[in-house]
């Protein structure tokens, strides 16, 4: 399916709109709403920090790739600092939410789950081997569902961190939910709107078939934390 080719419509809002029985099913997951009303298993939100701390080193590689491939200079530091921030600011986050006591300890050192293998995998493939535009548009899924779903367990939360402003899921969801990370989000989307102006026919149903793949990996992400689909033995 072709996007629509007004002159008003963003490229962006086609992307959204395609993705919207995914991002259904994202709202509908089972571990967002235990997160949002504080029940989820506090090993469970421990499986799910380790496995987006495993994503985050190999997602800032992919913003890494996205800078290196940018049309202009300032694109490139968009992308160069998100990746930055990916790895000092959000994995400081993890490392606190890991060893505050708060959450149960592992044993051992965390693999990652195929969905999280499978996601970077892609991300890092998509943004090394396919043009700019479509590295950005299998990009764009992390900032903009994370920045949506950030805002609604914010307001979901609100009960839960008033009884308890130290509860383990509280530095997640005001991270997420923060304004710097809505203005991150709004930016990224406008970049690839922009690339997308810029893009011919044929990589703008490629960039569309990135957004659509990413979103479907955020939606596996999401959900195996809390149902997992362990590796084969061996």
């Amino acid at each position: 399916m072709r996007a629509q080719s007004s002159e008003t419509a963003r490229f962006t809002d086609y992307l959204w709109d395609r993705t919207k029985d995914l991002r259904g099913a994202i709202d509908d997951l089972e571990f967002l709403r235990r997160l949002g009303d504080g029940t989820l298993p506090l090993e469970v939100f421990r499986t799910y920090v380790e496995q987006d701390s495993l994503y985050l080193a190999g997602y800032s590689k992919t913003l890494s790739l996205l800078a290196a491939k940018s049309p202009d200079p300032e694109t490139a530091q968009f992308w160069a600092q998100s990746a930055g921030s990916a790895v000092a600011v959000e994995s400081a986050l993890h490392h606190d939410l890991l060893t505050g006591g708060r959450i149960p300890a592992r044993e051992g050192e965390p693999e990652h789950s195929t969905a999280c293998l499978g996601y970077i995998s892609y991300l890092i493939a998509t943004a090394a081997t396919e043009s700019y535009a479509v590295g950005a548009a299998a990009a764009l899924p992390c900032f903009w569902i994370y920045a949506e779903v950030g805002r609604d367990l914010a307001a979901k939360a609100a009960e839960v961190l008033a009884a308890d402003p130290e509860h383990p899921y509280a530095q997640w969801v005001a991270t997420y939910g923060a304004e710097e990370f809505q203005e991150s989000a709004a930016a990224a989307r406008s970049l690839v709107d922009a690339a997308a102006a810029a893009a011919s026919a044929r990589d703008r149903e490629a960039m569309e078939t990135a957004f659509v793949i990413a979103t479907r990996y955020e939606l596996m992400f999401w959900d195996t934390a809390l149902h997992p689909q362990p590796w084969p033995a061996g």
